[in-house]
């Protein structure tokens, strides 16, 4: 038995007054996750994780908002330049601690 695969479907970003716009529509129309997203060609996922954030920002429910999933990202990345940093630095001081004997 044959099983018929859909096409991949190209990568999408959508803005953040999108996402906003696509919040309150599930809101306020009465329609379902699903229902917005096929309306809209959405994936289902995407549009349930956008509501389920907006949920999160607003306080209804239990996560990290936003702005401190940015702050996380931002510090990660900080973290990871400095230890790259502080690497280059050790081997540097090996390298000329040999070079002075």
């Amino acid at each position: 038995m044959e099983s018929i695969e859909k096409p991949k479907r190209r990568r999408r970003s959508f803005s953040d007054e999108y996402k906003a716009e696509v919040v309150k529509l599930c809101r306020t129309t009465g329609k379902s996750v699903a229902g917005v997203a096929r309306d809209l060609d959405l994936a289902e996922t995407a549009v349930r994780r956008w509501v389920n954030q907006a949920e999160i920002d607003a306080g209804n429910r239990a996560g990290f908002t936003s702005e401190e999933h940015d702050e996380l990202v931002r510090l990660r990345k900080e973290n990871r330049v400095l230890r790259e940093e502080r690497d280059i630095l050790k081997r540097a001081t090996a390298f000329f601690a040999r070079e002075a004997r």
